[in-house]
């Protein structure tokens, strides 16, 4: 059976289409209430009533313990519940910085366990280039990678992450681990293998398929990643793309697109997910353009999928008695 009926399941939304820095300079982190309610006015508008909070908006850890309580104030107000945070670019791995990360992911787990959070989304990819953060689409431009056969780092990320599970655990939070390009979590292999040897309950994937499939280089099949990586899902990043490539693999191309329009076949996939047990949230991801407008699609698109799903599940005679 499914964990939720198609109407109830938990859907957020990013917050990618809400400015990170408001028209005066100063961050959505620093701007405070007002500019608090007015980006959860506009979650809700467009028929959102979760949302994750990432720290590239807020970052949790770095409020104090009323103003955190302020916050979830604010967001209940507008009838918008904060599930998640997403700590990004923050790789407990990251040369030079990965004990700060690491502490401050500990204190992003603490803040989100008193904010009522269920779960902690984080991953291994670093800062964003000088040369991505210039290009249109920063995925286009190669970034940092973690270094490959290198067993002490990879030993240091699944000790590190282990850590951050155990706290989670401790505080009643799921760790979910973003998959993305050239990091330990850049391919289903490796992904599977890192949670496996991470070895806790309560970490598991984050199967962001999308930040694989709009890379310009050659790629795994989607439909071979979903099918290693969902029995591990427990938080779930969604976003499609369309894509192009030649056969010998010397170009491809990509561009944002809704969850139905894409190269990835989000009808099979929710289907499969539901098949192999997932419970977790699932959260619609966009980038460029109206970035919630796409989300608000997206979540009525993946409400109608799980709902024929529900349909195509009923024994035809629980059918008729029901109508």
């Amino acid at each position: 059976m499914p964990a939720f009926p198609a109407a109830e399941w938990p859907v957020a939304t990013c917050l990618h289409g809400i400015p990170s820095v408001l028209a005066d300079g100063r961050s959505l982190h620093e701007a405070g209430p007002d500019a608090w309610d007015a980006a959860f006015a506009q979650v809700s508008s467009v028929g959102f009533a979760l949302a994750e909070l990432s720290d590239s908006h807020i970052r949790p850890a770095d409020l104090t313990s009323s103003q955190r309580a302020e916050l979830v104030s604010i967001a209940a107000g507008r009838g918008v519940t904060l599930p998640s945070v997403h700590v990004q670019r923050q790789s407990v791995v990251e040369p030079g910085r990965g004990e700060r990360n690491l502490e401050y992911a500990h204190r992003t787990i603490d803040a989100a366990a008193e904010m009522g959070m269920s779960v902690f989304s984080t991953g291994l990819h670093q800062p964003l280039t000088r040369a991505q953060r210039r290009a249109l689409w920063f995925w286009t431009v190669d970034g940092a990678k973690d270094p490959v056969g290198d067993q002490a780092t990879w030993e240091l990320a699944v000790a590190r992450l282990r850590d951050l599970g155990r706290h989670a655990a401790q505080v009643g939070l799921r760790v979910s681990l973003e998959m993305y390009e050239d990091t330990y979590l850049g391919t289903a292999d490796s992904a599977v293998r890192l949670v496996e040897e991470i070895a806790l309950d309560n970490v598991g994937l984050n199967p962001d398929v999308g930040n694989l499939v709009r890379l310009h280089r050659p790629v795994e099949d989607w439909r071979d990643v979903y099918a290693k990586t969902l029995p591990y899902a427990n938080y779930w990043h969604v976003k499609n793309y369309t894509r192009d490539e030649a056969p010998d693999g010397s170009w491809a191309t990509s561009a944002p697109a809704t969850m139905e329009a894409g190269v990835i076949n989000y009808r099979q996939v929710l289907q499969d997910a539901v098949g192999v047990g997932y419970d977790g949230i699932i959260l619609c991801e966009q980038y460029g353009g109206d970035s919630l407008g796409v989300c608000a699609t997206n979540q009525r698109y993946i409400r109608d999928v799980l709902a024929a799903a529900e349909r195509a599940a009923t024994p035809a005679s629980a059918a008729l008695t029901i109508s």
